[in-house]
């Protein structure tokens, strides 16, 4: 599992939402969060905002040492 895909996934369930219902926000297929996660596919800018804007959080959250916003359930220092 890649890092990214590890912090897609810890804020996801974070925010207690299945893959399903990200992809209803994000407009990104299950199928797409799923491979993500699982570090079968590396996503595309615009599927990255996609999936930010639907978790709430900047993309450079979505990296290793991001900033989320404050406040962040999801905040979790070093994965």
């Amino acid at each position: 599992m890649s890092q990214l895909g590890k912090r897609i996934m810890h804020m996801r369930e974070a925010r207690q939402i299945s893959q399903n219902a990200l992809a209803k926000k994000s407009g990104v297929a299950q199928s797409s969060i799923s491979d993500i996660e699982s570090g079968k596919r590396i996503p595309s800018v615009p599927t990255l905002e996609r999936l930010a804007a639907a978790l709430g959080v900047p993309v450079t959250a979505l990296f290793a040492g991001g900033d989320e916003t404050p406040g962040d359930v999801t905040k979790t220092g070093t994965d």
